[in-house]
């Protein structure tokens, strides 16, 4: 539950932190890398004044005389209207105001204006307001174009950046002290309807349609901002002019002339970028941000983050990670689902948390398995053979710390004489043969894929089928219990004072686990044929066998074993039908 509540406030401040530049940035750039690019909707063409031009032209600026006389070519090869992307602040020097001015009376144009911090504004235009206290972008002020020349339709044909400097969504309409100012490309679009106001629909929140008379509702974001689909719009030269039944935007692309400004798909001059406005308000697919985003983008966050938070918090490493990444694909394919079809949606609170989110639950996951590993490593490293130790290790889930049922063998061992052994020798002779007997016990056991459970003075306990699965664990333990007696054979060779061992082996069900208090504990086995492993064991001497194996072990053990008479052992009411290896 720890783990739930300090992942859940983790993920819970990202959406604070994608405040921060950097992550707005990217937020920008995952919309930039998938919002596609749309068909043209055949009612624009560009027309750029490019270097070539103006040498012909001898310089800029070009005569006006000579604009008037390109409007007139333009409406003569079947524009049905001209938006001039160029201001014209200045008289001409030529004097050709009036002719030019002459010349934009023919057919439907549209001069532009450039923002700029002034505090000079244009008059305003016509809007409809539907909604109290609505507010948009706010514009500083414009470079008016010359007195002789501000009867005319006009627009703001500047554009405001993002935090990255790059230009993606473009004011409808700015706002003033006076009122509302329209951006080129929206004024393209009234011209070209005939509309005379525009309609801004919003609320508290800010704005959230505007619509230029004759044309649908355009959804915008809450400044009045439109997301631009960067659309290839065809374009011509002065000498083609191929512009019949085309509205034109003409500008100049000549180095130095006219700023150019970041886009996501390279550096643009403003009639491109009007041009772009126009056709993405007119396009039925064009990219925007829905009122409801917000909202959608909070559903979305809540229901994946959390349910990932929670859910990962009980998976082991191989399943929350896999299911991490389903989450993190899931998220990824909803988000790109949404963009591809014109709806930004940020989903990258939610893709960025839950990469987060899994990357906390995998260090947790991997601490808790290292912590494990050394737990299993420091209860067994003594008990089992490494290479079992390591298995455990690598496969935690085989080991039940918490206590099981198992069948299991069970081999209880006794150094025979040991009180008047420690009579004759010394402290550390004793001690010395007491090491070298539980030795070779304990390399017999492991060579066969037993554990050595305990040893208590000279007597050891060993398990077979624990905390490992062992296949046929009663032949293994029988084999043991005479490789034991081979090795004590051998021992007694170099020793001045030979040994004896008793062995007690028997099967069954025992409850295998930790077993003792909270702090202090053992694994080991408690049961019936534990018990009867070691009565077994003190009974050898009586009987006179090294070896005496219960009637469980014999069954099903595969070695060939000689039967015995019937014992008592303590404990038990009935005889017990006994068996040793057959030598």
């Amino acid at each position: 539950m720890k783990k739930v509540i300090f992942t859940t406030f983790i993920i819970l401040l990202l959406p604070l932190l994608f405040q921060l530049y950097p992550l707005e940035i990217l937020k920008l750039q995952t919309f930039d890398a998938f919002v596609e690019e749309q068909q043209p909707s055949g009612n624009f063409v560009i027309l750029s004044i490019g270097e070539e031009d103006i040498e012909k032209e001898g310089g800029w600026p070009i005569p006006r005389s000579r604009l008037a006389q390109i409007h007139v070519d333009l409406l003569n090869a079947g524009a049905l209207g001209v938006g001039w992307v160029v201001s014209f602040p200045q008289p001409d020097r030529f004097g050709g105001d009036e002719v030019f001015l002459e010349a934009l009376s023919y057919g439907p144009s549209v001069l532009s204006m450039y923002e700029y911090d002034n505090k000079k504004y244009p008059p305003t235009t016509g809007t409809v307001l539907l909604g109290d206290n609505i507010s948009g972008i706010s514009a500083s002020g414009v470079v008016e174009n010359t007195l002789i020349l501000q009867s005319l339709p006009q627009g703001i044909s500047s554009a405001p950046t993002e935090v990255d400097n790059l230009v993606r969504r473009v004011p409808l309409l700015y706002q003033t002290p006076n009122g509302f100012v329209p951006s080129f490309g929206t004024e393209v679009l009234k011209m070209i309807v005939g509309a005379k106001t525009y309609i801004i629909k919003g609320d508290e929140n800010g704005i959230q349609q505007i619509t230029v008379q004759g044309l649908p509702p355009v959804d915008v974001d809450r400044l009045g901002r439109k997301w631009v689909s960067w659309v290839n719009t065809p374009q011509t030269t002065l000498e083609e002019m191929d512009v019949n039944g085309k509205y034109v935007f003409v500008g100049v692309d000549a180095a130095g002339i006219m700023p150019q400004v970041a886009t996501p798909v390279g550096l643009l001059e403003p009639h491109k970028i009007q041009a772009a406005l126009s056709e993405s308000i007119l396009l039925e697919n064009s990219p925007y941000i829905p009122d409801w985003a917000i909202a959608a983008e909070i559903l979305v966050f809540t229901i994946f983050v959390l349910t990932i938070s929670l859910v990962l918090a009980y998976l082991n490493m191989t399943k929350g990670l896999a299911f991490g990444a389903i989450f993190v694909a899931s998220t990824g394919v909803l988000g790109v689902f949404s963009i591809k079809n014109g709806i930004l949606l940020d989903f990258s609170w939610t893709f960025v948390s839950e990469m987060i989110m899994s990357g906390v639950v995998f260090y947790m996951r991997f601490r808790e398995q290292y912590k494990l590993r050394l737990e299993i490593k420091k209860q067994f490293e003594h008990y089992l053979d490494p290479r079992q130790v390591k298995q455990l290790q690598d496969n935690p889930d085989l080991l039940k710390l918490g206590g099981e049922k198992k069948y299991c063998s069970y081999l209880f061992t006794d150094l025979r004489g040991f009180t008047s052994l420690s009579e004759k020798l010394s402290p550390e002779e004793v001690t010395e043969i007491m090491n070298k007997t539980l030795t070779v016990q304990v390399n017999a056991v492991q060579k066969l894929g037993g554990m050595t459970d305990k040893f208590i003075g000279d007597a050891g306990m060993f398990i077979f089928g624990a905390p490992l699965d062992l296949e046929d664990h009663e032949t293994k333990a029988v084999q043991a219990a005479i490789d034991i007696q081979k090795g004590i054979a051998e021992l007694n060779k170099t020793l001045t004072t030979p040994v004896q061992v008793g062995v007690g082996c028997q099967s069954g069900y025992a409850v295998i686990g930790n077993m003792g208090s909270d702090t202090r504990f053992d694994y080991s086995a408690i049961g019936d044929a534990v018990n009867t492993a070691a009565r077994l064991e003190s009974a050898t001497k009586e009987v006179g066998e090294d070896i005496l194996i219960g009637h469980k072990t014999a069954k099903n053990c595969k070695l060939v074993l000689k039967l015995l008479k019937p014992i008592n052992v303590k404990g038990k009411k009935d005889k017990l039908a006994i068996w040793t290896v057959n030598e």
